[in-house]
C-alpha cells in the first residue's frame, strides 16, 4: 500500500512578528525570542536555522523541525538587452513561478525609477482567462502561500544581487483570488521587522474582482492599486476578459468608489493595446471618461507577443493616436517603451515552456 508522501513543512517567510510571537509562547519561550527569530530571517538573511547562533541548541532544532527556510531555487533566469530579468523559481512541489526584476534607471511605465522594481507572482497559473494572457495557458495550479510570494523578492534579490524597494503584484495570477496570503505577505514585506518596503512602494494589481478591492481597501496599509482594465466598455472587456460577465464595469467602479474613499492614493488603469480589438479611438474617448471620473492614471503597454496567441499589437501610429486622445482630455497617462519583449517576459510564457518541456503541465491541483 503506497503512503502518502510526508506534506511539506511550512516556510519560516511564511509567518508574520504576530505569528512568531504565538509559536514562542507555545513553546515556552518568549516574545523576545520571536523578534530575534525575524531579525535572523530578514536583517541577517540566513540560510539556515543553525546559523541563528544567539538561539539555544534545543530551540534551533525544534525550528528545523517544524519549518523550513525557503530559498527558492532559479530554474532558469534569462535577461534582455536593456538588463531586465526574469527569474524562473521552483516551488517545493516541483511547480514553477515567474518573477520579473526591472532595475533601476530603466523607464518604467513613462518614467523613471531609481530603485529597482520586482513584478511578484501570486498563484501558479490562473483561471480567470483572459484572452490575451500567457498565464492561464496552462491552466490554474494552486495559490501561493505568504512565504512563496516573500520568497520570491528574496530569491531575486540574492539571484541579482540587487535590492527591492518597489514591488507590483502584476505576475502570473490574480493576487484578489489569493487575498489571505497576499495579505499576509504584503504585511512582511511592509513591516519594519520584515523587508521594510513601503507600502506605497508596493502596488497590487486585479482583473476586477470587486468585492476583494473593497476588502483590500479596509486594510489600514496605503498599498497602491492597479486595475487590469483592458476595455473601456462592456461590449469590449467581455471579448477578452471573462470576469467582466461576473463583475461588469459598473460594478467595478462601485467598488473603486470605496477604494477611493479609503485610500490616499490614485488609482492606475492598465490597459493593454491589441490590435483591432480595444485599439479604437472611440474606445480612447471612453477610457478618457472614465479616468476622468476616478482621477486615475493610464498605463498604455503595447501587446506583448504570446507563443499561441493571434493577437498582435498596434502599430506605433496607432500606438500614439490612441496617447493623443487621452492626453487631450487631461489623463495622466503613459505609453509603455516595452521593455522584456526579448524575453518572453508576457505573464507565463517561460513558466509555460518549462513545464512543457518537463511534461508537467497537465498535473493541475486537485
Amino acid at each position: 500500500m503506497n503512503e502518502k508522501p510526508a506534506k511539506p513543512l511550512p516556510s519560516a517567510y511564511g509567518l508574520t512578528l504576530d505569528d512568531w510571537i504565538e509559536w514562542a509562547l507555545a513553546h515556552d519561550q518568549t516574545k523576545f525570542r520571536a523578534k530575534q527569530i525575524v531579525e535572523w530571517l530578514y536583517i541577517k538573511r540566513v540560510a539556515s536555522f543553525d546559523e541563528m547562533t544567539n538561539l539555544s541548541q534545543p530551540l534551533r532544532e525544534l525550528l528545523k523541525a517544524e519549518f523550513v527556510i525557503s530559498r527558492l531555487p532559479v530554474v532558469r533566469t534569462t535577461g534582455s538587452q536593456d538588463t531586465t530579468q526574469k527569474f524562473l523559481f521552483r516551488l517545493h512541489d516541483g511547480r514553477l513561478v515567474e518573477t520579473v526584476k526591472i532595475p533601476a534607471n530603466v523607464h518604467f511605465d513613462g518614467g523613471q525609477s531609481d530603485r529597482v522594481t520586482l513584478c511578484v507572482s501570486s498563484q501558479v497559473g490562473c483561471a480567470y482567462a483572459c484572452q490575451f494572457c500567457a498565464s492561464g495557458l496552462a491552466g490554474f495550479t494552486r495559490n501561493l502561500e505568504a512565504g512563496e510570494i516573500v520568497g520570491q523578492v528574496i530569491g531575486a534579490e540574492i539571484a541579482s544581487g540587487d535590492a527591492v524597494r518597489n514591488i507590483v503584484f502584476m505576475g502570473m495570477g490574480e493576487p484578489l483570488a489569493n487575498l489571505t496570503q497576499l495579505t499576509k505577505a504584503l504585511e512582511i514585506l511592509n513591516a519594519h521587522w520584515g523587508l521594510n518596503i513601503g507600502a506605497r512602494q508596493m502596488t497590487v494589481s486585479t482583473s476586477g474582482l470587486a468585492p476583494q478591492i473593497e476588502k483590500l481597501a479596509l486594510i489600514p496599509m496605503q498599498i497602491r492599486l492597479a486595475i487590469s482594465l483592458h476595455g473601456a466598455t462592456d461590449e469590449v472587456r467581455d471579448q477578452i476578459m471573462p470576469v467582466n460577465k461576473k463583475y461588469p464595469i459598473k460594478r467595478l467602479f462601485e467598488a473603486l468608489e470605496v477604494w477611493r474613499h479609503n485610500k490616499k492614493q490614485k488609482v492606475t488603469f492598465e490597459y493593454i493595446l491589441i490590435e483591432g480589438v480595444n485599439d479604437g479611438l472611440d474606445q480612447a474617448g471612453v477610457l478618457a471618461k472614465r479616468a476622468r471620473t476616478m482621477n486615475a492614471k493610464v498605463n498604455l503597454i503595447p501587446y506583448n507577443t504570446v507563443e499561441g496567441l493571434d493577437w498582435s499589437r498596434p502599430d506605433e501610429e496607432r500606438q500614439e493616436a490612441f496617447l493623443s486622445v487621452l492626453k487631450s482630455a487631461g489623463v495622466t497617462c503613459t505609453l509603455r517603451r516595452e521593455k522584456g519583449h526579448d524575453i518572453d517576459a508576457a505573464c507565463g510564457q517561460l513558466r509555460l515552456q518549462e513545464e512543457t518541456a518537463e511534461g508537467i503541465i497537465a498535473s493541475v491541483a486537485e
